[in-house]
């Protein structure tokens, strides 16, 4: 599996996987850093992430198992290159992204806000440098 950068014309394949509209992917692609996963020229799944003074925050993680176990190690690299914790807030993620980021040392805390008629819920690594260590 390859994990590369998105570009604006993988937005139709990660709003099918995000369930949105293509029009809001396109934006997601020009506003975060987003990476895809993909296999055999295939988009298996893809990560988007941002960050402030305080964090780095995971916004959006869809995909196969395998693919987001992938994906979710490249917000984890930019926090330990910058000393941050690690957000994820998601709208009611799958079991699969549940044990994703639990494999990965993410503890949940609080619910997140409710968005779109979503409930979300957050993760946090507070220290991936020390967690992985």
């Amino acid at each position: 599996m390859r994990v590369r950068d998105a570009v604006e014309a993988d937005g139709g394949r990660l709003a099918a996987l995000a369930d949105l509209p293509t029009e809001v992917m396109a934006d997601v692609v020009h506003d975060r850093a987003v990476c895809v996963a993909e296999s055999d020229e295939k988009i298996e799944g893809f990560v988007g992430f941002e960050a402030d003074e305080k964090s780095v925050h995971v916004t959006h993680l869809f995909g196969e198992k395998s693919a987001c176990e992938h994906l979710l190690a490249e917000p984890i690299r930019f926090a330990e290159r910058e000393s941050m914790p690690v957000e994820i807030l998601l709208p009611e993620p799958k079991p699969e992204t549940i044990e994703v980021a639990e494999s990965a040392g993410f503890k949940e805390t609080e619910s997140g806000p409710w968005f779109d008629g979503q409930r979300t819920r957050r993760f946090r690594l507070e220290n991936p440098k020390t967690e992985s260590e």
